[in-house]
């Protein structure tokens, strides 16, 4: 049973990291416009890939659930 506890409330304190970043999302004006990512615009046509949000995305991602493992 304390397993699941623990579970639960990391799950629950994933959930909310997660909501806050949605929430706040567009007030952080550089997430998503990295120097690195990269951006095609054309007449009628346009892509977006954000190489390095989703690098920096995944490395804080990973320190967190390593600072979680401990």
């Amino acid at each position: 049973m304390a397993e699941l506890g623990k579970f639960l409330i990391i799950a629950g304190g994933l959930l909310v990291c997660v909501g806050a970043l949605l929430v706040l999302g567009g007030k952080i004006p550089w997430l998503g416009r990295l120097p690195g990512d990269i951006v095609v615009q054309r007449d009628n046509f346009s892509f977006y890939f954000p190489i390095a949000t989703s690098i920096l995305v995944s490395v804080v991602l990973s320190l967190l659930f390593a600072f979680l493992r401990r």
